[in-house]
């Protein structure tokens, strides 16, 4: 039976791993410990997940005590590479939520820490798992496009999902690294996988127009925010229990503020964004990523020799499709023939991909045909086009990849 210890037990940490871990998984994992820089949230994760959870003010203290097999890091994205670092030189393979990284610096830092301990990162790309996703991947190596040329894509976060992101310690650049990095990891990725390509080269433009300091009836955060009865982003942070004993009954402990005003003037990401993208086998991928937008979701397309794959991936916290999904893939070949593809909408958490990414990691897995487990070098791939791109938009010019990440 392997062992188990979190690193960070903020919403991840505890509803994506902990709970499932000792509910389902007891047969073939052991939980041994956690670890937040806030304790609170540290017990609170163990608490949830049963009570007798191993609750650790130290990371290297958790290590050394319980020394697991395996380390899972859900901390702040700036903060990976530190614990990955260390996870792997104790001896400890190690499970990282997306991105793996922010920066090129640590993402060096990573895989010399691979190579020196003989141990490997997983990189939990729940994306690949959900049906939708696998199934276009499937028709594109089937051949349903023929060779692939260039792709599309465009992703939308409503004023829900969206607008939360400049609420929290995303909101900043040296946390995050921005939504290229901490949200689009993920749709990098996927196009990615999907492809079979590497990125080569990165070209990029980003706006925050929308949150920030765009408006004068601004607070410090909702709670005690003054507007709070007139403004369209209200958010209540009591009404949620979860969120509430998350964050609101841990901040005495480290000043955290979960719902920060969305117009503050520290925000430093952008809200709008647009990215090319040369691929290592001649593909282009133009993408676009809003967070702002009336509805949630995607559209891509995916255009080959053969033909042309269109998919729309629709749904919304918020809009005209508030509480539900719309999913429709079509394929135009050369035959003049129109080709729609159903695919079985899944349940679950992201897309249906969150349990099925879990049985694969703790029930292990004998053959991987279409590549979901992601490792440090696709990681780096999808983190790579984000870092570029804020390179690009800081500097006005297109991006080498190579220029940044050198033979590595």
């Amino acid at each position: 039976m392997d062992k188990y210890v979190i690193a960070g037990a903020g919403g991840r940490g505890i509803y994506m791993y902990a709970i499932p871990l000792v509910r389902d998984y007891a047969d073939v994992a052991k939980l041994v410990g956690v670890f937040d820089s806030n304790y609170k949230r540290s017990e609170l994760l163990s608490k949830e997940a049963g009570g007798d959870i191993p609750v650790y003010r130290d990371f290297d203290e958790m290590i050394q005590d319980t020394k697991p097999d395996t380390v899972i890091i859900t901390t702040m994205d700036s903060t990976h590479h530190e614990y990955i670092v260390k996870a792997l030189d104790a001896g400890c393979d190690v499970i990282v939520e997306k991105p793996m990284t922010i920066d090129t610096p640590q993402c060096k830092e990573i895989f010399e820490a691979e190579k020196r301990s003989g141990k490997k990162v997983i990189v939990t790309f729940n994306l690949r798992f959900a049906p939708f996703s696998t199934r276009i991947r499937e028709l594109v190596q089937e051949g349903a496009v023929g060779e692939v040329l260039s792709i599309h894509f465009e992703w939308f976060l409503d004023t829900s999902h969206g607008a939360d992101y400049f609420r929290r310690w995303h909101r900043r650049k040296e946390n995050s690294g921005g939504l290229l990095i901490h949200k689009s990891t993920h749709h990098f990725d996927l196009v990615n996988w999907i492809i079979g390509e590497e990125p080569v080269h990165v070209n990029a433009f980003g706006s925050l127009r929308v949150y920030g300091p765009t408006r004068e009836e601004r607070g410090t955060r909702c709670l005690t925010c003054k507007y709070k009865d007139t403004c369209e982003y209200y958010f209540d942070i009591s009404s949620d229990e979860r969120v509430k004993k998350m964050y609101l009954d841990c901040e005495d402990v480290d000043g955290y503020y979960r719902d920060s005003c969305i117009f503050s003037e520290e925000i430093d990401i952008e809200d709008s964004a647009s990215v090319s993208v040369k691929y290592s086998g001649g593909a282009v991928m133009s993408y676009s990523l809003t967070a702002h937008s009336p509805f949630e979701g995607y559209r891509m397309v995916i255009n080959g020799t053969e033909g042309r794959l269109q998919a729309e991936n629709l749904s919304g916290g918020v809009g005209p499709f508030k509480g539900e999904t719309i999913q429709n893939v079509k394929i135009y070949n050369r035959k003049e023939e129109e080709l729609s593809i159903k695919i079985p909408k899944a349940t679950g958490s992201h897309g249906g991909g969150d349990e099925r990414i879990r049985n694969m990691l703790f029930r292990g897995y004998t053959e991987d045909p279409l590549g979901f487990i992601a490792g440090s070098k696709q990681g780096a791939n999808s983190i790579m086009i984000g870092i570029a791109a804020n390179r690009s938009m800081e500097e006005g010019r297109s991006i080498p990849i190579k220029e940044l990440m050198g033979d590595m």
